[in-house]
């Protein structure tokens, strides 16, 4: 999984997260944290959109040359975090995996409530966990 260097600035309500490998794309939140969500969610469907469109995926830059590149560019430097790059292969794999008995029923009984399936269900969560690791 590639990891891309997101820098984040804001203050009190307002946070951003701007991924300068790929101009345009940013994500923004109340918070820091849900700033990079929000900038995750979006780097996937940036990204997603460029191979739509035949275009290459730009390879992630060193941390210490996009800090250099900002200071160069008298930009502020804001904080900077690795946003993950979480991209569908648009096939599924067979996965055998065991839980214990009391947390599958869990997992069902959450899946049901939201209307997934129970494979669609563990997927988004470890979606949401590997996003939150950035």
């Amino acid at each position: 999984m590639a990891m891309y260097v997101g820098i984040v600035d804001g203050k009190d309500e307002v946070w951003g997260v701007r991924i300068p490998d790929f101009p345009g794309c940013h994500g923004g939140g109340a918070s820091p944290a849900e700033a990079v969500e929000d900038a995750t969610r979006a780097l996937r469907e940036f990204a997603a959109d460029m191979i739509a469109s035949g275009e290459t995926i730009p390879g992630p830059s060193d941390y210490f040359d996009v800090m250099a590149d900002l200071k160069r560019n008298k930009e502020p430097p804001g904080g900077a975090i690795y946003i993950p790059l979480l991209l569908d292969k648009s096939r599924s794999v067979r996965a055998n995996i065991s839980l214990d008995a009391g947390l599958l029923e869990q997992i069902d009984t959450e899946a049901k409530r939201r209307g997934l399936t129970r494979s669609s269900f563990i997927a988004s969560a470890a979606l949401d966990k590997i996003a939150r690791a950035g």
